[in-house]
């Protein structure tokens, strides 16, 4: 067993339980190639929540700040997670991000590039449009619904694909990529 697959079921036995979570459209995923989920960003939990509900091993990109800690930032490391500089173009980042693309595992992205205190969905950053375009990739847009000081169950929602096809051929710009992902995430959220 990996490291990953063993820090899965840890985490999975813990958080589970605890905030009730609830997936929804995993047959959404392709079960194999390239793929790039797409989620809102509202605590520090979603990205071991997205984690444990994807049936496939994800990549993360975090800030650089979370890997002062050594042992955090060695297990983050372990756990695929690829170090992001924020505020800059960090071209190191964008090129293990692609990579992780062409050998055909899964980049799991917060283009919003900060939590949401009020929960509200803010505009996505244009990163999440530049993998998409510079990849093969399906997107799939996610959504994390409820609260995690709610009783009520989590849930974690992976929508259909996004056309990338249509994006391609207008010629859209990695925002305008990016704020079609956003969009469908906020319409992820308005059906649930």
């Amino acid at each position: 067993m990996s490291f990953y697959q063993f820090a899965k079921t840890v985490v999975k036995m813990v958080l589970k339980p605890k905030y009730k979570v609830k997936e929804e459209g995993l047959e959404n995923i392709p079960k194999e190639g390239p793929v790039i989920i797409c989620s809102n960003h509202i605590s520090n939990y979603d990205p071991p929540i997205v984690g444990i509900t994807c049936p496939r091993p994800i990549h993360f990109l975090a800030k650089e700040e979370l890997f002062k800690n050594k042992l955090f930032g060695f297990i983050l490391k372990k756990v695929n997670t690829i170090v992001l500089k924020r505020g800059m173009n960090d071209r190191n980042a964008l090129r293990k991000g692609l990579a992780v693309l062409k050998e055909g595992n899964v980049l799991g992205l917060f283009p919003e590039g900060t939590r949401s205190k009020s929960g509200e969905l803010k505009r996505g950053q244009a990163g999440a449009g530049f993998f998409a375009l510079r990849s093969k990739a399906t997107v799939i847009p996610c959504a994390i619904i409820g609260s995690y000081k709610s009783k009520e169950p989590l849930k974690v929602i992976y929508g259909k694909p996004v056309d990338m096809d249509t994006l391609r051929e207008n010629k859209a710009s990695a925002q305008e990529v990016t704020d079609a992902i956003m969009n469908e995430i906020k319409k992820i959220q308005e059906n649930h």
